[in-house]
């Protein structure tokens, strides 16, 4: 391996400047945006927190990118961003913006796939940190990126090393449909039993469909079936707030062995550790996001102590289990995020939703054991690829800086 600066093996062209009178609501083309990288877990995601993504201007056509083209962000806005690495899924339909840093390869030095991890590695991404302009949002610049210092090996090896963490990341890929078929299978069973009142009668088929007396309710302005009740929020679950803890450690040790619980965490980013002394203990239970920008968020699943943002809601109620609170929390998020306070940082308004108001039936032991069944596996893919990200976090640098050899894992 020889050290030598990124400028050598390759190039950084910074994106073009997109005028806003050009963004749309619709359109052919989609301007990419740092909202398109999947920080903190990796790669490419598309961007739902904009509307008015698509761009109807005139465009260059180098900035139109191809499949399989790699992306970096030129500015961080959220720290740990810069660095990040992710690849274009299709041709001709996004355009690079000037936020976005497009990595052009030497073909005979580099291997595209190597670069995409190369630049994430602790050896670069330290380097992007430390000559990042220090501003309350740091920017970083093509010329900064190719004046970093990494291990170039022989092609060979990057060519095994990439796609060694290929195979680890498209594990992750397809683990993550997975998830995302079965988390859309509980959200249709939920609208059709407890929105659309769907659910199964005695004879197994559709209650109101099938002619399922309905009666009208003044409190809901709406028709519910019959025999079922209003319920407040605050007599289905509880809030427990978590807590900041005294340290954190980046490994486990024998006295910080508790993954601390944050947003990021709850996203699938790798946690740190705490002493769970005096920590609020959160074993799958769902959380909701109480303070900051994802106020109102809700997850579900993970198992540690709980972060000071964050706030877990435990059952009041035998038949109503965590899984029924995730997705009822869910189904209303667009109704209680809408009442969040505060101006300069959101916060979630406790009040509102615990005297929100829900029909359900008197008994919901089935409609929670089904839930359970649905999310029972999505823990364990969701922990099959905790597992995973941490052997990919884990040979990343090693892989970058030669300290493994394929003959050593295999």
């Amino acid at each position: 391996m020889k050290m030598i600066k990124l400028k050598e093996v390759l190039d950084v062209k910074r994106g073009a400047s997109l005028s806003g009178e050009y963004y749309s609501v619709s359109g052919d083309k989609i301007r990419l945006t740092l909202g398109n990288f999947c920080y903190p877990n990796g790669g490419f995601k598309e961007n739902t927190s904009k509307d008015d993504i698509y761009f109807i201007g005139p465009v260059k056509s180098e900035f139109v990118l191809k499949k399989g083209d790699i992306i970096t962000p030129l500015t961080e806005q959220v720290y740990g961003l810069l660095g990040e690495t992710a690849t274009i899924p299709k041709d001709d339909i996004y355009i690079q913006s000037g936020d976005v840093g497009l990595i052009i390869v030497d073909s005979e030095k580099l291997y595209n796939r190597y670069a995409y991890y190369l630049l994430p590695s602790p050896i670069v991404r330290k380097q992007l940190g430390a000559g990042a302009q220090q501003t309350k949002i740091r920017h970083t610049s093509p010329d900064k990126i190719k004046d970093c210092f990494a291990l170039i090996p022989e092609m060979e090896y990057q060519i095994k090393a990439a796609d060694l963490l290929d195979a680890l990341n498209n594990k992750i890929s397809i683990n993550n449909s997975i998830i995302s078929e079965l988390e859309s299978m509980a959200k249709t069973l939920y609208d059709y039993w407890f929105l659309q009142f769907d659910f199964p009668d005695e004879n197994g088929k559709p209650y109101k469909s099938s002619g399922g007396k309905m009666v009208w309710n003044e409190e809901l302005k709406r028709e519910i079936p019959e025999g079922w009740e209003i319920k407040e929020f605050s007599s289905i679950f509880k809030f427990v707030k978590g807590k900041i803890p005294d340290f954190l450690s980046d490994i486990p040790t024998d006295n910080y062995d508790t993954p601390y619980i944050t947003i990021e965490v709850a996203n699938n980013a790798l946690p740190q550790y705490c002493n769970k002394k005096g920590m609020i203990e959160c074993i799958g239970e769902t959380m909701i996001v109480m303070d900051g920008a994802a106020s109102g968020d809700v997850y579900i699943g993970k198992t540690g102590s709980l972060g000071s943002t964050l706030a877990k809601l435990i059952s009041q109620r035998p038949d109503v289990s965590n899984n029924l609170i995730y997705m009822i929390m869910n189904s209303y998020k667009s109704v209680y995020k809408k009442s969040n306070i505060g101006s300069t940082v959101p916060h979630a308004n406790r009040t509102y939703i615990e005297k929100m108001k829900i029909a359900l039936p008197k008994d919901n032991t089935y409609y929670s054991g089904q839930f359970d069944i649905i999310y029972k596996k999505i823990i364990l893919v969701q922990k099959e690829n905790q597992e995973l990200a941490s052997l990919r976090d884990f040979l990343l640098p090693m892989l970058m800086n030669g300290q493994v050899t394929f003959k050593d894992l295999k």
